[in-house]
């Protein structure tokens, strides 16, 4: 049972991610295609901002590893992937490593140099997502060339759901804007709000404290401890699919 809603967890969040980074790559690349490159502030604010180069190439760049890392992370979960092509496997590893370690320093350009919409207390939690991103890259990659093969899979989870936070970001504010049918604890136009600070954080820290969860009651739980971490994945699970659904129908989808 906690396998199960494990893997039923994991297939969810792939499916909303690949969604997601086509979203990316048909909006941005088409206008990229078209010569139209304010076609990038259609749905990001400061997106493209007119002779700012380097902060532009910086962002291309920033959307195409995104792009990258949310394909190459789809590809590192599969284990028929592993079991079928090892060298696929191990050399999209490496890819999948160096697009987030550069995400994690691209998104701190854009953040802190560039700036972006937002408070001070969003910025603080977008960092913390970044700093996680690079550690949990360098850990990963640390246990992989030593060897330590169970050490090396538990931090290329934890990268998995830190890489995931932008996404995990956008599908908890379109799932909770669908449940009240406007803007909740935040201001629209500003951007900004309590809620938006908490999702900041939240982003990054509450599925890594359940994937600490998971790994307790498979390594170590009780068999209660098994099913109430399995009733709170599937309860995960639902939440996951209903934010996907509401950012693919309500954001992602009419965009391209």
């Amino acid at each position: 049972m906690l396998e199960n809603s494990a893997r039923s967890w994991a297939v969810v969040a792939i499916t909303g991610q690949l969604i997601f980074a086509t979203y990316v790559s048909v909006v941005y690349g088409k206008a990229l295609a078209a010569g139209n490159m304010k076609g990038w502030n259609v749905a990001m604010p400061r997106g493209y901002v007119e002779g700012d180069t380097s902060g532009n190439i910086t962002l291309g760049l920033h959307l195409l590893f995104a792009v990258v890392m949310l394909a190459g992370g789809a590809a590192q979960l599969a284990p028929w992937i592993r079991n079928r092509y090892p060298q696929f496997y191990r050399w999209n590893g490496r890819l999948y490593l160096g697009a987030a370690a550069l995400m994690g320093v691209g998104g701190l350009y854009l953040l802190w140099v560039r700036g972006t919409v937002g408070g001070l207390g969003q910025h603080l939690g977008t960092t913390l997502n970044a700093v996680l991103l690079l550690l949990c890259a360098a850990m990963t990659l640390r246990h992989a060339i030593a060897r330590r093969f169970r050490d090396h899979q538990r931090w290329a989870l934890r990268l998995f759901l830190v890489t995931g936070g932008v996404w995990c970001f956008r599908i908890s504010l379109m799932l909770i804007l669908m449940i009240y049918r406007r803007p909740v604890g935040f201001d629209l136009k500003a951007f900004d709000g309590p809620l938006l600070t908490f999702l900041s954080f939240a982003q990054t820290l509450i599925p890594l404290a359940i994937l600490e969860l998971y790994l307790w009651a498979r390594d170590r739980g009780t068999a209660m401890g098994k099913m109430a971490v399995a009733g709170l994945l599937i309860v995960l699970t639902l939440a996951t699919a209903g934010g996907v659904a509401a950012a693919t129908l309500g954001m992602w989808l009419p965009r391209m």
